[in-house]
């Protein structure tokens, strides 16, 4: 038996969502490996002179080293998102929100995995952070910061334009509003038509009589 096309694009969008997320958090995990193995704590490497440099630094906090010292709050606020992404998903049938929720699940989980399982402890461990862009902004963040600020980014635009979870756009107030009022007059023009009618009131055609010659 087919599957129906609601189905077919759940499963579409499923799909993108966990490879995006499988992939983010292994080129998160696989740059944290490279860094920790190749630098030391505080080192800087500059790449592209001060465009884009490589600064090793374990951060107890949030994204972009905030917020330091709760590092307990975020694994469990992590831990949170991470299961209600998961629970919501089945939920998504639109290719793009797949990519946005696969961001984020990889960004969350990508730093979730070193507050769990580096030091100091379980739990407590330090993120390990690179990237400076010190003409962008003065925090270091590494590839799981830029998979949530994407995210976010793409949720912003799609949620401007109206594009819910099925993919389909949502029409605006204003749209609806003319709809239901073009829908009421042409209703309204109908219903007096056919009282017309019912009258014997509609309107006989001109006459158009042709003299003989």
């Amino acid at each position: 038996m087919p599957e129906s096309p609601s189905r077919t694009a759940t499963v579409r969008a499923l799909s993108v969502l966990a490879t995006v997320a499988v992939l983010w958090v292994g080129l998160d995990q696989l740059t944290k490996h490279l860094v920790v193995t190749n630098m030391h704590e505080n080192e800087r490497i500059p790449v592209i002179g001060d465009v884009l440099q490589f600064v090793f630094v374990r951060n107890p906090g949030a994204a972009f080293s905030l917020a330091s010292g709760a590092t307990w709050i975020f694994s469990i606020l992590a831990t949170g998102v991470v299961v209600a992404i998961i629970v919501m998903a089945r939920r998504i049938r639109s290719v793009r929100w797949g990519l946005v929720f696969g961001l984020l699940l990889g960004g969350v989980f990508g730093n979730l995995l070193d507050r769990l399982f580096r030091e100091p402890s379980f739990g407590l461990g330090h993120v390990v952070d690179f990237i400076s862009t010190p003409w962008m902004m003065p925090a270091i963040y590494n590839v799981a910061d830029i998979g949530i600020c994407v995210a976010m980014a793409l949720f912003i635009v799609l949620t401007l334009l109206g594009v819910g979870l099925d993919g389909k756009r949502q029409p605006k107030p204003d749209e609806s509003a003319e709809s239901a009022n073009a829908a009421d007059d042409g209703a309204h023009d109908g219903v007096v038509a056919d009282q017309r009618v019912e009258d014997g009131d509609s309107t006989p055609e001109s006459p158009n009589p042709q003299k003989g010659s």
